[in-house]
């Protein structure tokens, strides 16, 4: 994986990585795909934790692996020097075996989102040029 790489942390434990490659950068939200350790079905691990832990889920199907989360408290994205990535609505999981799972932080405020993630600020900005 090239370009800067995140923690993602359940209830402390760091459960993988991601890029957090995409962005909808006026709403301050930052999604990307996630690497996740030792976790052989992603699906079940996170259908069973937010049962476990009374977390709505908006929408699953088992034949599809497919789940979409409501925020999940205990689930950070952190920087490699430790520092959080923090949202003010919160971090979900959405996405399906076949695709893979995407973590979304919704929320993060500015000037942080533009300092953390100026390449998805320009990109944005850029689709306005020349009149588009």
């Amino acid at each position: 994986m090239t370009g800067n790489i995140y923690q993602i942390k359940l209830d402390d434990k760091l459960i993988g990585i991601t890029k957090l490659e995409k962005a909808d950068a006026p709403m301050g939200v930052a999604f990307g795909l996630m690497h996740l350790n030792d976790i052989d079905s992603p699906f079940d691990f996170f259908k069973k934790y937010c049962e476990a832990n009374k977390i709505v889920i908006n929408e699953f199907d088992e034949k599809y692996g497919f789940i979409d989360t409501q925020v999940i408290p205990n689930l950070k994205v952190l920087k490699t020097n430790g520092i959080e990535i923090k949202g003010y609505a919160g971090n979900a999981i959405s996405g399906m075996k076949e695709e893979g799972y995407v973590i979304t932080v919704y929320g993060i405020g500015y000037p942080f989102f533009e300092d953390e993630f100026p390449h998805h600020v320009k990109s944005y900005n850029e689709m306005f040029k020349d009149g588009k």
